[in-house]
């Protein structure tokens, strides 16, 4: 069974940095795009940030500049690392992946749009 488990989420004062992970465990051979996305309270998902399998990166223009995503394929893990934290930063982090090739016994299969479960970012004095 395939999973993503996120990690690194806390309390950080604004100014602060923080890093998440997010690493994928099954019987996995590929992952093509993976990335972070946040909720905060009272507002919908949005974008933090994607990396392909090459490297290509893309993120939000509220991050840009304060955030970086990267990638170890060997691990299957992404991670975020998050500097000069605001309090607009404060939101449930979540890891997405696209397109997770896994072996179920013998066979290839695929899911699409997988997330995990989230972690809390707070930011606050």
């Amino acid at each position: 069974q395939v999973q993503l488990v996120e990690s690194g989420g806390g309390l950080v004062q604004p100014g602060g940095s923080l890093g998440l992970s997010c690493a994928a465990s099954g019987s996995i051979f590929s992952i093509d795009i993976m990335g972070w996305y946040r909720q905060a309270p009272g507002k919908q998902r949005e974008l933090v940030a994607t990396i392909t399998g090459g490297g290509s990166t893309n993120y939000a223009d509220s991050v840009k500049g304060r955030f970086i995503i990267s990638r170890d394929n060997a691990k299957d893990t992404v991670y975020l690392q998050m500097s000069n934290l605001k309090p607009d930063d404060t939101a449930v982090y979540y890891c997405k992946a696209n397109n997770i090739g896994y072996y179920l016994g013998a066979m290839r299969r695929y899911l699409n749009d997988y997330w995990g479960q989230g972690t809390q970012v707070t930011v606050s004095s």
